[in-house]
C-alpha cells in the first residue's frame, strides 16, 4: 500500500471529480517512478565480489622453465588465511613454500607463493581460497605446465567456498535475518506511527517479540556457521573454538557480535513498547498530565528505537556490500536508510495482515496512516536506489546478459505485482467502513450477551461457587471471540483489504528470497567485465604463447561456459595448441566434442580445420598446427556439451 485513495461508493463532490484526473495521473507516474526505484535499488544491495583478474603464471600457459613464483591478481581487497594459495605438483604434493606473499601496492591487489626450485616438468595446479571485503567466500583453481602438459592426480574439491550443507545453511540463517529484521523493525513502527493502541494488542506483541527471536536466533547461527563458511565447509566447524575466535577479529564477525548486543538494547525496547506504554495508551480517561506523559513516551521510544533499528541496519552496511567499492562513507549510511524503508513498507504490511486477521479494533484511521507511511517509505527506496545505481550499474547489457541481471528483472517483475496488489488495496481502504475504535469496541461489548439460563446459573452460583462462576467466565469469552470473529468476517469492505494485503505480504516473502540470493550472486556489472576482458585479444607477439579467453553457452544444461585457447609460439609455421573448457566456478567442462578453426577472411584462406586430442577433462592439444601466413585469423572454436547441444564461438587475432 503506497497511497490513500478516496472513498468509494459516495456521491463525488464536484471539486473531486474535477481533480479525479489529475490524481489518477499523479498515481500512475508514482506507480512508474516506485517500479524504476526497484528495479536501480535490486541493483544496489549486491555491490562487488572479488573476482581473479590475472594471474602469474596463466591459467593453462606451458613454460620452458620453472618460475620462481606465482601470483594472483583480484578485483578487490581480500582475507586470506593460512594456506591460502596452495601450488601442487603433478603428483598432489605442495610445490609451494607455504608462505604468503603480500604483493599490494596502490590499487593493486595481488598475493602470491614462491615455489621450490628444481621443479620437474609437468602439470601444476594452483587451488585458492579467500574471503572478498564484502564477507563472501570466494575460490579457484588453475593449471599450468613446465615444459609440456602432463597427467595430473591432484583432485579438487567438487564444493566450491561457501557451498554445501553449510552454504545452504548460512543462506537460510541469512534469509531468517533479513525476515526477522523487516517484521521486528516493521511491526513495531507500525504501532508507534499507525496504531498505538495496538501496542495492548497480543497479536502485535506476539508478532514483534517473534521478529526479535528470529533475528536473535539467525544471527547466533550465523556466528557459529561463519568458520566453516568460509573455511572448511564441514559443518563440525561450528564446535572448533580457535575458528570461532578467529572470526571474531573479522570484519563480518565483528557485525554479527554487534547486532547480538543491539539485540540486547532492541529487548529493553520491546519491553517498554508493550508494557508501560500499552498501559498508557489503552487509559481513554487520561487527565492533561498523563496526556503529556504518553506524548513524551512516545516521542523517546520513536528516537531510542530509531537508534537501535539504525544500528542493527548498520551491521550489513558496514560489513557487506556497502562497504566496498567507490564512495563507501556514503554508500553505507545510504544503505541503512535502504534497509529501514523496506522493513517499514514490508515489515508494516506483515503487521497489517496481522491486524486485519486478528484484531478487530483496528480502524481506517490506522490504515491510512499505513498508506502514508508506506508511500513514504517507497518514496526513501527511489532515491537510496537510484543513488547506489550510479554507484553500482554498468550496462544494460548487464541487466539481460548475466544471472544477476536475470534475478533482477524477476525481482522486478514481482515489485510490479505488489504494486498491482497495492492498488486494489487502497481502494478497499476507500471503501471500509468502520468506524473509529470506541464505536467499534462499543458494539462488540452490545452484540455479546450471555444467555439468561447463564446469568441465572451465574447469579444462582455466586460465590458459593468459584470453579462455576470461572467456568461461564470462560464461554462468555469464548462467545464475545467468537461474535466479534464472525461480524468481523461479514464486513465485505474488510474482507477485501484482507485478501489484497494478504497477496502483498505473499509477494513480499518471495521478494525477500529473490533479495537474499540476488545479494549472494556476482553481479552483473563485475560478471560482465569479466567477460569483456576475456574477449579482449591482443596482438600476438612471435615466439611468445597467444592466449584467448571466449565465452560459450550451448544452451542446455551446464552450457555455460569458457574456452581458454593457447597458441605455442603464436607465429607463422608450426605451433602447439592447447584448448582448456571451464565452467563458471572454474570447473572443467568434459565436453565430447571440441573443434578448432582457422580462417583468413582477407585472404579466402580456411577454415583450416584442427581436431586435438582430448588429454583429460577439459583439456585438449594439438601439435604441428599450421599458421601459412601473418594477418589477422579468426578462430572458432565448436564445442559439444550433449548429444544436442552445441554452439561454434570466434575471435579475430593477428598473427605475426
Amino acid at each position: 500500500m503506497t497511497d490513500t485513495a478516496p472513498r468509494f461508493g459516495t456521491p463525488a463532490a464536484g471539486q473531486a471529480a474535477g481533480t479525479s484526473a489529475t490524481t489518477t495521473a499523479v498515481r500512475v507516474l508514482l506507480v512508474a517512478i516506485a517500479l524504476f526505484g526497484a528495479l536501480l535499488a535490486g541493483i544496489g544491495p549486491a555491490a562487488a565480489h572479488a573476482a581473479l583478474t590475472d594471474s602469474n603464471p596463466k591459467d593453462g600457459a606451458v613454460l620452458a622453465t620453472a618460475p620462481k613464483d606465482v601470483t594472483l591478481n583480484f578485483s578487490e581487497q581480500i582475507s586470506l588465511g593460512d594456506d591460502a594459495i596452495r601450488v601442487l605438483d603433478p603428483s598432489g604434493k605442495r610445490a609451494d613454500t607455504g608462505e604468503i606473499l603480500d604483493l599490494c601496492s596502490g590499487d593493486v591487489v595481488k598475493y602470491g607463493v614462491a615455489l621450490h626450485s628444481g621443479l620437474p616438468d609437468g602439470t601444476y595446479t594452483v587451488a585458492w581460497q579467500a574471503v572478498s571485503a564484502d564477507s563472501h567466500p570466494i575460490s579457484g583453481a588453475q593449471t599450468f605446465s613446465i615444459g609440456a602438459p602432463s597427467k595430473s592426480s591432484v583432485a579438487l574439491p567438487d564444493q566450491e567456498a561457501g557451498g554445501g550443507a553449510v552454504g545452504a545453511l548460512y543462506g537460510i540463517a541469512r534469509y531468517a535475518a533479513y525476515a526477522g529484521f523487516i517484521v521486528l523493525v516493521g511491526g513495531a513502527t507500525f504501532v508507534l506511527a499507525c496504531w498505538r493502541r495496538g501496542a495492548a494488542e497480543r497479536p502485535m506483541q506476539r508478532l514483534v517479540v517473534r521478529g526479535w527471536l528470529v533475528l536473535a536466533a539467525s544471527t547466533l547461527l550465523m556466528l557459529l556457521l561463519r568458520a566453516p563458511y568460509t573455511g572448511s565447509g564441514e559443518l563440525s566447524g561450528i564446535f572448533d573454538l580457535a575458528a570461532l575466535k578467529a572470526v571474531l577479529t573479522t570484519k563480518a564477525g565483528a557485525a554479527l557480535v554487534s547486532r547480538l548486543l543491539l539485540l540486547g538494547a532492541a529487548a529493553l525496547f520491546v519491553a517498554v513498547l508493550f508494557g508501560a506504554y500499552a498501559k498508557k495508551v489503552g487509559a481513554d480517561d487520561a487527565d492533561d498530565d498523563e496526556d503529556s506523559s504518553r506524548k513524551d513516551l512516545t516521542f523517546g521510544l520513536a528516537l531510542g528505537g530509531g537508534v537501535v533499528a539504525a544500528g542493527i541496519a548498520a551491521t550489513w552496511a558496514m560489513s557487506e556490500h556497502a562497504s566496498t567499492g567507490i564512495q563507501a562513507g556514503i554508500a553505507m549510511p545510504v544503505d541503512v536508510l535502504h534497509m529501514l524503508a523496506v522493513a517499514a513498507w514490508l515489515g508494516g504490511l506483515a503487521a497489517l495482515l496481522v491486524a486485519l486477521h486478528r484484531s478487530p479494533a483496528l480502524d481506517r484511521t490506522a490504515v491510512r496512516n499505513f498508506s502514508r507511511l508506506a508511500f513514504g517509505s517507497v518514496a526513501v527506496l527511489v532515491v537510496t536506489g537510484v543513488y547506489q545505481s550510479w554507484r553500482q550499474v554498468g550496462s544494460w547489457k548487464a541487466l539481460v546478459d548475466t544471472t544477476y541481471g536475470q534475478l533482477l528483472l524477476a525481482k522486478v517483475a514481482l515489485v510490479a505485482v505488489m504494486v498491482t496488489a497495492a492498488w486494489f488495496s487502497r481502494r478497499w481502504t476507500g471503501r471500509l467502513a468502520q468506524g473509529p475504535v470506541a464505536e467499534a469496541e462499543t458494539a462488540r461489548t452490545e452484540s455479546v450477551t450471555v444467555p439468561a439460563e447463564a446469568e441465572r446459573g451465574e447469579a444462582g452460583a455466586g460465590s458459593a461457587d468459584p470453579e462455576r462462576a470461572a467456568q461461564l467466565a470462560r464461554q462468555q469469552a469464548a462467545m464475545s471471540t467468537a461474535r466479534a470473529k464472525r461480524d468481523r468476517d461479514a464486513d465485505p469492505e474488510r474482507s477485501g483489504l484482507r485478501r489484497s494485503v494478504l497477496l502483498e505480504t505473499g509477494v513480499a516473502v518471495v521478494l525477500l528470497a529473490v533479495t537474499t540470493v540476488l545479494t549472494s550472486t556476482e553481479p552483473g556489472r563485475t560478471e560482465l567485465k569479466e567477460t569483456s576482458r576475456g574477449s579482449a585479444v591482443a596482438p600476438a607477439v612471435p615466439n611468445r604463447p597467444l592466449d584467448l579467453n571466449m565465452p560459450f553457452d550451448t544452451g542446455g544444461e551446464g552450457g555455460k561456459g569458457t574456452v581458454r585457447l593457447q597458441i605455442n609460439p603464436g607465429r607463422t609455421g608450426g605451433n602447439a595448441l592447447h584448448v582448456w573448457a571451464t565452467s563458471p566456478d572454474s570447473k572443467p567442462v568434459d565436453a565430447p566434442e571440441l573443434k578448432v578453426a582457422f580462417t583468413n577472411e582477407a585472404q579466402q584462406i580456411g577454415p583450416l580445420p584442427a581436431v586435438p586430442d582430448k588429454l583429460a577433462p577439459g583439456h585438449w592439444s594439438a601439435s604441428g598446427v599450421q599458421i601459412p601466413m601473418a594477418g589477422t585469423w579468426k578462430i572458432e572454436v565448436t564445442i559439444r556439451t550433449s548429444d544436442i547441444d552445441q554452439v561454434t564461438v570466434n575471435q579475430n587475432v593477428k598473427i605475426g
